[in-house]
């Protein structure tokens, strides 16, 4: 029964990709622009510019164009902020608040070997 479900693997690949991109990019805009409640940090500063890392990247791979590379840059974002800001404040990601970053980290490393699936701008 559920082997008829390959067939929609490159839709579900997209759909993971979309929702996955928009939600960081949600990330990048409360860093960049405060917005909804967010931080502000410093124009210039490493958080904003993980930010703008966040928007750019997410905006690539929520349209699906390079993706690969956008979710190799997003990969490593994500696993330098799990490191240097999370992983100091206590050993379990659920309790140190980086259980988000190191599942962005593993979804787009895994989009950097599977590409966009369906529904992206350069689909071959």
């Amino acid at each position: 029964m559920f082997d008829r479900l390959s067939a929609y693997a490159p839709q579900a690949l997209a759909v993971l990709r979309i929702i996955t991109a928009l939600l960081f990019i949600a990330h990048g805009v409360q860093k960049v622009l405060g917005f909804p409640e967010g931080m502000s940090p410093p124009v210039g500063s490493i958080f904003w510019i993980a930010g703008l890392i966040e928007i750019v990247t997410g905006i690539l791979i929520a349209i699906g164009f390079f993706t690969r590379p956008a979710a190799f840059i997003a990969s490593g974002t994500m696993a330098v902020a799990y490191f240097m800001v999370h992983a100091a404040q206590g050993p379990l990601p659920v309790g140190n608040g980086g259980d988000a970053a190191i599942l962005f980290c593993f979804v787009f490393l895994y989009l950097v070997f599977a590409g966009p699936g369906a529904w992206s701008v350069n689909k071959k």
